[in-house]
């Protein structure tokens, strides 16, 4: 009995680094803008922007991977603005390039450059953006040249592939050949993650309307179908981006989708009155296939011209619990203590 029972204590740690490993925690965020010099350096953050993310790191650090979407360029001077009338009022946002390390520096593994304000330096932002982001070690994927990435954490191959309605991404208009290349990704890694940045903007457009959505003349896709089409390709986890808002949250297939992550770290040049400045973290904890375990959300708010901290109002998480039950009626989450899981 003596040597079954220390056999028992000497398999123990075994067998908990076993169970620990049944599960992934995948943290994912909104979107992210640490400043720009264009038009001015006056946008530009205190400090250089090397506190913005003190009050959230360690939550973004602690999950196994972790992705947010970096809206605009990495470019220091130069580039092929877009046209605007007025530069005093163009939101064109240039990151100076020595900014990509707080994404590393606060956690970030893999970064969405699918949206509609990478192009806003022309061909040679893009270009500054993918360099800079290479050469930090950041697994990036959006742009046509760059439409998926890899990375290895805890012995798994995460996969990214992300999409936008703009030039020189992946066309989240184009569901057919997004699907045809998430179903290739999908056969290259063990856990596979799909960013859009789609629907239309702003405190007006917090729902998901399962239709096309047209905002200021242009077809910002239906993220419904979208996400259920990338899912059904090989998708495990969606997370959404665009409309500047929280948005809903759906399991499909028992695979999760937030269809908005909103703002969480927006410097300077984007409008954070009430729920526009409200943010979820969200800790997606999936099996080893990617089927859905369940979430935690940690909300968060951004104050003064926008940095990014805990809110403990959870006014994100609340968003999130109230959108999800009028846009999915009979969805059967549980929404409780800043957690979603299956009912």
């Amino acid at each position: 009995m003596k040597t079954n029972f220390l056999s028992f204590l000497l398999a123990l740690p075994l067998f908990l680094g076993a169970q620990k490993q049944d599960s992934v925690v995948i943290a994912g965020v909104g979107d992210i803008m640490f400043g720009t010099n264009y038009p001015s350096p006056s946008y530009l953050p205190p400090n250089d922007g090397k506190n913005l993310l003190d009050s959230v790191a360690s939550y973004l650090k602690s999950a196994t991977i972790t992705f947010g979407n970096a809206e605009g360029t990495f470019l220091n001077e130069g580039g092929e603005v877009k046209s605007c009338s007025n530069p005093a009022v163009c939101y064109a946002f240039r990151q100076p390039v020595r900014y990509a390390q707080y994404f590393l520096q606060g956690g970030f593994d893999l970064i969405s450059v699918a949206n509609n304000h990478v192009g806003d330096f022309g061909e040679t932002g893009r270009r500054s953006t993918a360099k800079t982001l290479s050469e930090a070690g950041l697994g990036f994927a959006g742009l046509l040249t760059h439409p998926y990435t890899i990375v290895e954490r805890d012995g798994k191959k995460f996969g990214l592939v992300a999409f936008s309605p703009n030039g020189g991404t992946c066309d989240i208009k184009n569901i057919r050949e997004a699907a045809k290349l998430v179903k290739k990704v999908d056969s290259l890694c063990d856990i596979l993650i799909v960013s859009f940045h789609g629907g239309a903007e702003g405190s007006k457009h917090t729902h998901v309307t399962k239709n096309t959505e047209i905002f200021y003349g242009e077809d910002r896709g239906n993220v419904h179908a979208f996400s259920h089409a990338m899912i059904d390709a090989g998708a495990d986890v969606v997370f959404g981006h665009g409309p500047h808002v929280t948005r809903a949250v759906e399991v499909y297939k028992n695979r999760f989708i937030a269809y908005s992550l909103g703002n969480f770290c927006t410097y300077g040049r984007f409008n954070l009155k009430g729920i526009n400045g409200l943010a979820p973290i969200i800790k997606v904890m999936t099996n080893q296939k990617g089927e859905f375990m369940k979430a935690d959300v940690i909300s968060t708010r951004q104050i003064g011209e926008g940095i990014p901290v805990i809110d403990p109002t959870e006014g994100a998480f609340k968003q999130l619990e109230m959108l999800t039950n009028s846009d999915f009626p009979g969805h059967g989450l549980l929404f409780h203590n800043n957690q979603i899981r299956l009912k």
